[in-house]
């Protein structure tokens, strides 16, 4: 993958050499590290929503990023932040062992489970240096916690919400995980960073085929502030359906219809401007039923994943 934002390196010392007169700079620690609000932040916290949602597009180096320095921001002021990613539920127990982890032994822990075989964009490399800086924050005492939420955890779950129509269970379980993740601390803040559909507040189909995505879901438990991934023209890891191959949410998809890889992602929008976040419309649309406003990362680059497919072997 392309080297990360500098953002995601600032814990690294500078080794200058002795020069008489002249003193070493002082390396900066985790807990020095300065991670300012994202602009357009008070506006979404003066609503005071119980889950901040980040519908992305999978497989970007900026859209971890981004949350990931909002998370750093929060608890540098000393909130609870928890921080809930779409990874598989059944990996949460064994993220929370590596959590607990110091920072020397985290990035190899974490590097044990839920990142092999994924070419989605979820388990990207990107996601991966997001975790491994906020532990290194944890670690150096900022309030900063993290859950699994992907999926049923257990087949009692499952059974629970097998009524539900098309991808329903799916969505159901995603919300109660998170919903149970976040009452299991005082939190101030939980973000949640998930693919953009997972993400709209709205039902998803008509009459008996309708079930509501993950925010729609877990706006029953709390008010949830719903922000869209806009960007500028770049690249994203991800998994995209062949040229005339097409599926509905829940409908069952063979893996010869599907190409993994650093795809365009296309854009006819340049704000020209930082990344920010604001509620409302995106400048020049129409209001998009299911999202409070969106979150912009200007050009975006391809992030792979952070465990290749092992090389074919040499004949």
């Amino acid at each position: 993958m392309p080297s990360m934002p500098a953002i995601l390196v600032s814990c690294l010392a500078l080794s200058l050499g002795a020069t008489p007169g002249r003193s070493e700079p002082p390396s900066i620690t985790p807990a020095a590290e300065t991670c300012p609000v994202p602009e357009g932040w008070a506006e979404i916290a003066n609503l005071q929503p119980r889950y901040i949602v980040f519908g992305e597009l999978h497989g970007t180096q900026e859209s971890p990023a981004f949350v990931g320095d909002l998370a750093c921001a929060l608890a540098a002021q000393d909130q609870r932040v928890l921080l809930a990613i779409e990874f598989d539920s059944g990996a949460d127990a064994a993220l929370q062992d590596a959590w607990r982890l110091p920072a020397n032994q985290f990035a190899q822990a974490l590097q044990k489970f839920g990142w092999k075989g994924r070419t989605d964009g979820v388990a990207s490399e990107a996601m991966f240096a997001m975790l491994v800086r906020l532990h290194r924050l944890k670690d150096a005492g900022r309030p900063i916690d993290v859950a699994a939420f992907n999926g049923p955890r257990d087949e009692s779950q499952r059974k629970r919400f097998a009524h539900l129509a098309g991808q329903g269970p799916h969505e159901a379980a995603q919300a109660e995980n998170i919903h149970n993740a976040a009452s299991n601390g005082s939190y101030d803040r939980v973000l949640v960073l998930v693919g953009g559909f997972h993400a709209e507040t709205v039902p998803y189909g008509e009459g008996a085929k309708s079930f509501d995505p993950m925010a729609a879901r877990l706006a029953r438990t709390g008010r949830v502030v719903s922000l869209k991934m806009r960007f500028a023209a770049g690249s994203a890891w991800n998994c995209m359906a062949k040229p005339g191959r097409r599926f509905e949410p829940g409908q069952a998809i063979p893996k010869d219809a599907i190409e993994c890889g650093n795809h365009p992602a296309k854009s006819d929008v340049d704000l020209k401007r930082a990344p920010f976040m604001q509620l409302g419309t995106f400048p020049g649309e129409a209001p998009i039923a299911g999202f409070d406003g969106f979150f912009w990362l200007g050009s975006v680059h391809g992030s792979a994943p952070q465990v290749r497919a092992d090389p074919p072997e040499q004949r």
